[in-house]
């Protein structure tokens, strides 16, 4: 017979208005463990846990799924909070594996303390154990400088662009065998920075290369992804799916061409429209009236553009952010249509685990709203092979990756190309 799970961890969240000067949020969360979810100096970044949820790898089973536990944790929380905004109140941060099966493992973070704006109104929320001393936020914390500017080394990962190719010949054969519709594939790069780096450098430098995206930092996960798996708002759910990619032009003629070329791609609206259906699907069950466009928009990026199409829809019952997140992932955006068949494709394709890359990385409060994306255009900091670089102390090993979809019809060097274009952003802010 199995034993009922603990009982949730009682705390207390205390949120105040602040003044927090600037536009830069960083400063307020820590330079080795950043915590941030932050877009165009909106958004909000924490301190140090008080609470860490873990489930996978080698962390021993959870009776409860992430929604279930954090559920628990908000029905069991004191809660005073004066402001009412999205990110105000107990919040979590979380970051999830890509494959349930991920020898890393997804966490649930509940800082110390957040800091956070929307619009001209900024705040910070306190959050202690609630037999702690009471020690609600008097004073904003003090911001802390960023350390020096440090370089890092990135290099091939196992599967080099020649065997890139080579998994893409691989997921024509299966696609052409009728196992699957599309196979999103993935390469990786692997390397060093070194120890004691101050990592909101790095978030700081994603922010201001790409200020539409939401720029994110979870327990060494960060990068900036232009694609919202699912946001959770005062009962409405929506949903940005892209998929489909070109390279931007040269100059303002081929930019144009680029664009156009992609909009009426067979191949790619093909790709697309597995994306959208998987989520339209995933939505169903949890909401009413979900729609979306019949076409796509091309959404620019300073590097690319994307197919893109946002969903929307009226939840018609108590799912939280977390639920969702779970109904949703892993889209045919990442993974493939049919989803099952694809993931088995990838499994056996890829030569690599890809831990929390393509996986959702995000926040909830307690109501279960929040705002999640899918972990692209990102590094680990502190895992992946990195085999080069693992004998020494003074480097903390990293590892990046990079994905295509692949459909029949899909050209091998072409795929490999998309995914180079894909990796500028993150070997772009570590150089």
């Amino acid at each position: 017979m199995s034993s009922a799970p603990p009982p949730p961890p009682r705390l207390r969240a205390v949120t105040r208005e602040f003044d927090l000067g600037g536009d830069d949020l960083l400063p307020f969360t820590e330079a080795a463990d950043p915590l941030a979810w932050v877009r165009r100096g909106e958004g909000i970044v924490g301190g140090p846990a008080v609470i860490t949820l873990e489930r996978g790898g080698d962390t021993p089973p959870s009776p409860l799924s992430f929604a279930e536990a954090w559920r628990a944790i908000a029905a069991h929380a004191d809660i005073d909070d004066e402001v009412g905004l999205p990110g105000t109140g107990l919040v979590a941060f979380g970051a999830f594996t890509f494959d349930a099966r991920s020898a890393r493992t997804s966490v649930l973070r509940v800082p110390s303390f957040v800091a956070g704006r929307r619009g001209d109104r900024a705040w910070v929320t306190r959050i202690e154990h609630l037999d702690a001393p009471h020690a609600a936020p008097h004073a904003a914390p003090p911001p802390h400088p960023y350390g020096p500017y440090w370089p890092a080394t990135l290099g091939p990962g196992i599967l080099s662009p020649e065997g890139y190719q080579g998994a893409v010949r691989a997921a024509l054969a299966a696609i052409a065998a009728g196992e699957a519709r599309k196979v999103v594939l993935a390469r990786d790069l692997v390397g060093s920075i070194p120890a004691g780096a101050d990592l909101r450098r790095l978030v700081r430098a994603l922010a201001a290369a790409y200020p539409d995206t939401w720029t994110y930092a979870v327990d060494g996960l960060i990068g900036a992804s232009p694609e919202t798996l699912v946001t959770v708002a005062g009962g409405t759910v929506t949903a940005r799916v892209l998929a489909g990619t070109v390279a931007r032009g040269t100059d303002a003629g081929d930019d144009a061409a680029a664009s156009a070329a992609l909009r009426h791609s067979a191949k790619d609206l093909d790709e697309h429209r597995y994306a959208v259906r998987s989520v339209l699907d995933a939505l169903a069950p949890h909401a009413r009236a979900v729609s979306a466009d019949d076409e796509p928009f091309t959404l620019e990026l300073p590097n690319l553009w994307h197919l893109a199409t946002d969903v929307a829809g009226d939840l018609r019952d108590h799912a939280s952010a977390l639920d969702l997140v779970a109904a949703l992932h892993p889209t045919a955006a990442v993974a493939g249509t049919p989803t099952d068949a694809a993931m088995d494709i990838i499994r056996r394709i890829e030569p690599f685990d890809r831990g929390r890359y393509a996986g959702p990385v995000g926040w909830v409060d307690a109501r279960g709203d929040g705002e999640w994306a899918i972990a692209l255009r990102c590094v680990q900091v502190g895992t992946g092979p990195a085999r080069a670089f693992a004998p020494y102390s003074d480097k903390i090993p990293v590892v990046a990756h990079a994905g295509a979809g692949i459909v029949a019809g899909s050209d091998p060097e072409s795929e490999m190309l998309e995914t180079r274009v894909k990796f500028h952003p993150i070997v772009d802010a570590l150089a």
